[in-house]
């Protein structure tokens, strides 16, 4: 059993969440529902150059939507009696980190740098012509402008008049023994390793400082994140061990593919099949990029698909659909795969039908409505109350994927159609329709009970009973009430219209016709 579950979801506010992230914030959030822990969402923004207004609050909004809230995070009341972890906002934090960097230099394992970027270019270019790749660490840190070869009168003095960073003094000759929750143990060989910066020169740190500190301090007990952050790993750990700190448990997740397999699913790959790859729209000028949400995808079906992008429950389960409780319940990191996961766009549309169809009639007439009089002044469905549209929705869900598609499917409910398909009109519509069609009027009037199946029934002996082909009935009937040949069972319609719509109708076409 594991005790007291703290994970955290850490993004950068520099743009919308790729769906990449909002997996990572997923297998967080299951992972510490699965055993009553805490979800926290900490915002790194300690690279304020590339900090984008409203990204935050795009964050928030998208994992609400999703329904996968924080329990700790910016904004949120710290509840009485509970530890106060925040501020949860890296900019926030900033003496924080100075006394942490301060304990390092004393210790011996981070120094002062003080090389120009010019000088450091230098040595880049130098040892690309000699072909070689320049790193800063154990094999030539002394010879470089650091505060390891002066003594602390020149190095005070330094730091009070030039600019400096402050980097990690990695280890020499070391072989450290790495363990993922999903990876295995991993062997690293410290002396490939350079001396990250810690601290840079604008006093702000960087992701790898503010981010051990930080999960130390708010008592992370499993850093799940994305593999891009596997080479970080061992730098992370030397500094938990650097501090004497324990470490938490690590599982980095495997990427997101693009449809075809190679390289990471990135915006240019939805903009140029036309799927989103952001949970929420996001207006940059006027770059407009697609989301889930406003393409009319339903969040537990969003949830659903990205869940099985790199997991799945084991012991040979077929099983694809999955309720977040359901997720929650059988959520296991030793069953996330170390393979990246092809993102298929088609699957993603699939899972939206297959929970549209588990939706209730009366829902889907809900969501018709605010859906459909969200893009028009007057609306169509005007004057229809709720208990028809339901009836209507009842006949056309099984055909729509989405609920935008209701009203393609379904305006010939509403109103009655303006033109006739016209390869359909001239292969139903015959010399001898337009008799046949007053005489199924004389029929139909005499009809009292209007149900589906009464229609049916009294329509199929009068046909059978004239000796004409159902298709010269049924085809030119179906065109005449729907303008087209498509639709659900065609009595059904005849019955939800009524009789003098339907009558109506005929009578319109043989007109035209």
């Amino acid at each position: 059993m594991i005790n007291k579950v703290r994970v955290r979801f850490a993004p950068s506010p520099t743009g919308p969440l790729h769906i990449g992230g909002v997996r990572t914030a997923l297998f967080n959030y299951l992972f510490a529902k699965k055993y009553n822990g805490t979800f926290i969402l900490r915002i790194e923004d300690t690279d304020r150059n590339r900090y984008v207004e409203g990204a935050e609050n795009y964050i928030v909004e998208a994992l609400n939507w999703l329904n996968i809230p924080f329990d700790e995070g910016p904004n949120i009341p710290i509840a009485i009696g509970s530890n106060d972890f925040g501020p949860y906002r890296q900019s926030e934090r900033k003496d924080i980190y100075k006394k942490y960097i301060n304990k390092l230099i004393e210790s011996d394992n981070a120094y002062y740098a003080f090389d120009t970027p010019e000088k450091l270019d230098f040595h880049r270019k130098d040892h690309e012509a000699k072909g070689k790749t320049f790193i800063y660490n154990w094999h030539n840190r002394l010879k470089l402008d650091n505060s390891l070869s002066l003594n602390a009168e020149e190095v005070q003095q330094r730091i009070d008049e030039e600019k400096y960073v402050i980097r990690f003094k990695s280890p020499e000759n070391e072989t450290l023994l790495l363990n993922d929750i999903i990876r295995g143990e991993i062997k690293i060989d410290t002396n490939v390793l350079d001396d990250k910066i810690l601290f840079k020169s604008d006093g702000m740190p960087t992701y790898h400082l503010a981010n051990i500190v930080d999960d130390h301090l708010m008592e992370i007990t499993h850093v799940i994140r994305g593999e891009e952050w596997l080479p970080s790993l061992a730098l992370h750990v030397l500094l938990y061990s650097a501090f004497g700190w324990e470490a938490p448990k690590f599982a980095h997740l495997p990427l997101i593919l693009k449809p075809k397999g190679k390289g990471k699913l990135s915006k240019r790959d939805g903009d140029k099949l036309g799927f989103p790859v952001f949970p929420l729209e996001w207006e940059n000028g006027d770059d407009v990029s697609h989301g889930y949400r406003e393409d009319g995808y339903f969040p537990e079906a969003v949830v659903n698909m990205l869940a099985l992008l790199g997991w799945n429950e084991g012991d040979g389960s077929e099983k694809e659909i999955y309720s977040l409780s359901e997720l929650i319940k059988v959520f296991s990191l030793e069953h996330v795969s170390k393979a990246g996961a092809k993102f298929n766009p088609d699957k993603a549309i699939w899972f939206n039908q297959q929970y549209l169809h588990e939706k209730s009639d009366e829902e889907l007439a809900g969501l018709f409505l605010l859906t459909f009089n969200k893009g028009l002044k007057d609306s169509r469905l005007h004057g229809n109350d709720k208990e028809y549209i339901t009836k209507v929705i009842s006949l056309i869900k099984e055909r729509a994927t989405f609920v935008s598609d209701f009203w393609e499917l379904s305006n010939f409910f509403f109103e009655a159609p303006t033109s006739y398909d016209e390869k359909a009109s001239k292969k139903v519509w015959k010399e001898a329709t337009p008799l046949v069609m007053k005489e199924l009027i004389v029929v139909l009037e005499t009809v009292d009970d209007f149900s589906s199946q009464n229609i049916e029934t009294v329509i199929k002996e009068w046909i059978t009973t004239k000796e004409i082909g159902f298709g010269k009935v049924m085809q030119p009937l179906r065109l005449s009430l729907v303008g087209a040949m498509k639709g659900p069972h065609l009595f059904d319609i005849i019955a939800l219209i009524g009789k003098e719509e339907t009558i109506k109708r005929i009578e319109n076409a043989i007109s035209i016709f």
